[in-house]
């Protein structure tokens, strides 16, 4: 007989359990020490609100703290004979303290219960997906800082169009990194509210002090009205995976990048051997896999979003079993979030520039532009210099070279200063 917490005379037909479990066992292995974390909390806001008494409440927290070791031992799991995590903890507790055990879900619905897991995990997942972007960011920098004057020919339409530089182009996506970094607080202003009290969508009979248990969450605010949770499942995971796929889009395009830029026909980059594969048939590739592979998990985060999306744009207001299946495109997005860019800031910190192939694709085109503005600068219209440089170029002239196109790398590294401190703040009060 599998562990439910809602089994009461009429025992459940056993394909019920399998088929609306489903493959929400695995899930909730990653979820367990988030909803422990989560009972800790409940069980500071029962004792604030005089429904535990201190001795209790002890009793409660030690237990718990001992399911959290087991857990991470990996000692208490997700079994085939529980229905979900919730169902494992409350074993776990109930085998150690017996009918106190039974006090652990008072003024408390797994609605609630998971509501408050699910955004302790997410916190915990976008505070790394944060960490890892910062990463990827300084990578940036370091590479625009050691190779900034390396020139690059910039494109328009795939094809080459101005003068650029190694600078340009990594600033560029350490800026956009950091358009989005900045954008974190507000998303995570609607997550830092404990919805726990709330319990199956509607409140309870009962006083409850809230802001205890949120504050001994590590919330900084609870979630009101009480309605407001339950409509907000599938908001707070779409917000969550929308904010990692703008990080994918720019990734995406850096890998893109890469890609394309190390290639034969190109030969602007180099990537360091370590971190490139081979095949199985041809002796001489070496393959760009792992930016590939970023580039792909870009993509697939979309697709995370896109389930999240379709799952709660149909629904009433209030709590469906439909919100089980939440939580695979959230996990499984923040953490493809997290890998895309480790991937990312351990590639681009082994690209080598090829400062002469950068500066022979800079050909007599590319500096056409440069040298219609000089002419326009010295008092020639501007249109009438457009048309004698054209004319040149069809003749075989060659523009004059120009100095490589540099940045200030200042601004990017006060605003990663200002992302990390974020990021530590933030990291104290979770």
């Amino acid at each position: 007989m599998k562990r439910t917490l809602w089994v009461q005379k009429t025992p459940p037909h056993p394909r019920l359990l399998e088929l609306t479990a489903g493959s929400d066992r695995e899930w909730d292995k990653w979820l367990m020490p988030f909803d422990i974390r989560g009972c800790i909390g409940h069980v500071a806001g029962l004792k604030a609100s005089k429904l535990l008494t201190a001795r209790e409440a002890k009793q409660l927290t030690l237990a718990l703290q001992a399911a959290a070791a087991a857990c991470k031992r990996g000692e208490l799991t997700v079994t085939e004979h529980d229905e979900d995590c919730h169902s494992a903890v409350e074993s776990f507790v109930t085998a150690k303290l017996g009918a106190l055990g039974g006090k652990l879900h008072m003024a408390r619905s797994r609605n609630d219960q998971v509501a408050a897991a699910l955004r302790l995990y997410m916190k915990h997942g976008l505070l790394d997906v944060h960490a890892r972007a910062i990463e990827l960011v300084q990578a940036l920098t370091a590479f625009a800082t050691a190779h900034g004057d390396a020139p690059l020919p910039g494109y328009t339409h795939t094809r080459r169009a101005m003068p650029s530089s190694v600078a340009l182009w990594a600033g560029a996506f350490a800026a956009g990194l950091l358009d989005t970094l900045e954008t974190l607080p507000a998303v995570w202003a609607s997550l830092d509210r404990s919805p726990l009290g709330s319990a199956s969508g509607y409140g309870l009979p009962l006083t409850l002090n809230r802001k205890a248990t949120a504050q001994a969450l590590g919330f900084s605010d609870i979630d009101q009205p009480v309605t407001l949770t339950q409509n907000s499942r599938g908001k707070l995971e779409a917000a969550a995976l929308f904010w990692s796929v703008q990080l994918g889009h720019d990734a995406g395009k850096l890998a893109c990048d890469v890609i394309l830029f190390s290639g034969e026909e190109f030969g602007f980059f180099a990537i360091d051997g370590s971190l490139t594969t081979g095949s199985s048939l041809m002796p001489h590739k070496r393959n760009p896999d792992l930016f590939e592979l970023a580039r792909a998990r870009a993509a697939a985060l979309e697709g995370d979003l896109a389930q999240v999306l379709a799952l709660r744009g149909r629904l009433g207001s209030g709590y469906h079993r439909d919100f089980q299946l939440l939580k695979e495109p959230v996990m499984r997005g923040l953490s493809r979030a997290s890998e895309m860019l480790e991937m990312l800031a351990l590639g681009v910190a082994g690209l080598t520039p090829d400062r002469l192939r950068g500066a022979n694709a800079i050909d007599a085109g590319v500096r056409a532009t440069g040298e219609a503005l000089r002419r326009a600068q010295k008092g020639t219209p501007f249109r009438e210099a457009y048309q004698q440089v054209s004319r040149e170029l069809g003749q075989g002239l060659t523009p004059p070279s120009t100095s490589t196109a540099t940045i200030d790398l200042g601004p990017i590294k006060r605003r990663l200063a200002a992302a990390r401190r974020w990021s530590r703040s933030a990291a104290r009060v979770r």
